[in-house]
């Protein structure tokens, strides 16, 4: 096609068989609505790319198998078990030029995604509230069936460019389940204190203090001398939770040293920003994985929420708060906000400048909020600039 252009002349033996073939491949590729990833090099050449799109479930997945004008080629239902990779590799084999979609590829699907990734195969994941309108734009209404789904999840994927590409999992993969599972530590220790602190209430005059520990739990329960049976109960299962109180702990701390180790194998500088220490950074790298998905800082900041949304009509121009996006991210950027508007500092200085012009005290933490998210993304793209150095 290139040879159509003025900067590369063609050979003058080959100028009008090009010439002829290059307007009968633009004719085709306008005029027989081509998807947009379609390129005319793929029409001239006659390859199809072929979009599978996969509906997947707990006990099954469905594929169904769309032409580049979304018309249906194939569908079939798999079975999930150890040999559902290689069914639907051999199912695949007549489209060679082919391009797997997936619908939530980081939940159900992502078994099979992964392998689709490994495997070397073109795979994005598409989620479910776009193949849900998709589904109401085709039917009208709320009717569904799987290959229904999969149908609709193959024939939006062409039109969208924004979709994530799936590759196969990393550091940032880690990071992500040694995060989530200190968050879930976190939070059983704090319903086990919880628990302990309402036994101790009936079994000490006054019951125990605030800050329950595990040490001073058992501090408080040496001085225990039950009376009734009931005492005695209430007793043991203060006991109990004790021992579950301070096993979590040795989870968590054993949990922090796995988070330190796998930070500092990702060779990240995210900890130099302040406020942000080893537990938000892994969350951090964990929830966003490569960096280079995001071509600006601004789409960066869609996604973690700190961007506000337009919400404009004719000549009144406004915004309004971004509720969506990775809430785990923008429960992150909260608390570097508020740990740099406590601590003198860039942030806090940019915070009273904020309040000074009038601002209110949230909006003056959005807007900081919307800076931190800028210094983020610059961050991760200087170490992924250094890695690919040093890589070279």
């Amino acid at each position: 096609m290139g040879w159509l252009s003025d900067s590369v002349p063609p050979p003058a033996d080959t100028h009008a068989v090009w010439l002829d073939r290059g307007m009968n491949v633009c004719d085709r590729y306008f005029k027989s609505g081509c998807p947009p990833h379609t390129s005319p090099l793929r029409v001239q050449t006659g390859m199809r790319v072929i979009t599978i799109g996969i509906d997947p479930h707990k006990s099954s997945h469905t594929a169904v198998a769309v032409d580049g004008a979304g018309h249906k080629t194939g569908q079939r239902r798999f079975v999930v078990n150890a040999g559902t990779f290689t069914q639907l590799m051999r199912w695949c084999e007549p489209w060679p030029e082919r391009r797997f979609a997936i619908e939530g590829a980081g939940g159900l699907g992502r078994a099979l995604a992964q392998q689709l990734a490994a495997a070397g195969e073109d795979v994005v994941d598409v989620p479910s509230t776009l193949s849900a309108r998709a589904r109401l734009l085709a039917t009208g209404g709320d009717r569904k069936t799987d290959p229904a789904d999969a149908l609709h999840v193959a024939q939006v994927a062409p039109f969208r460019q924004d979709l994530r590409k799936v590759t196969p999992e990393d550091q940032s993969t880690i990071l992500r389940l040694l995060t989530e599972r200190h968050d879930d530590l976190v939070n059983e220790r704090t319903h086990t204190t919880n628990r302990l602190h309402a036994v101790l209430r009936d079994l000490l005059p006054g019951g125990a203090p605030t800050g329950l520990s595990a040490d001073k739990a058992a501090t408080l329960m040496k001085g225990i001398r039950p009376i009734t049976a009931t005492d005695n109960c209430r007793r043991d299962i203060a006991r109990d939770l004790l021992a579950h109180l301070r096993r979590l702990d040795r989870q968590a701390k054993a949990n922090e040293a796995q988070i330190r180790d796998a930070l500092a194998a990702s060779q990240t500088t995210l900890t130099s920003l302040p406020g942000l220490g080893t537990v938000l950074a892994a969350r951090i790298l964990g929830h966003i994985g490569d960096i280079d998905r995001f071509p600006t800082e601004h789409h960066f900041a869609s996604y973690v929420g700190a961007a506000p949304l337009d919400a404009s009509s004719g000549k009144n121009i406004r915004h309004r708060l971004n509720t969506g996006g990775n809430r785990a991210l923008n429960s992150a950027l909260h608390i570097i906000a508020v740990c740099q508007i406590r601590n003198p500092g860039r942030g806090q200085d940019y915070y009273l400048r904020k309040i000074a012009e009038g601002k209110t005290p949230a909006e003056a933490r959005r807007a900081l909020k919307r800076r931190l998210s800028n210094v983020v993304y610059r961050i991760m793209k200087r170490d992924r600039r250094s890695h690919l150095a040093t890589a070279a």
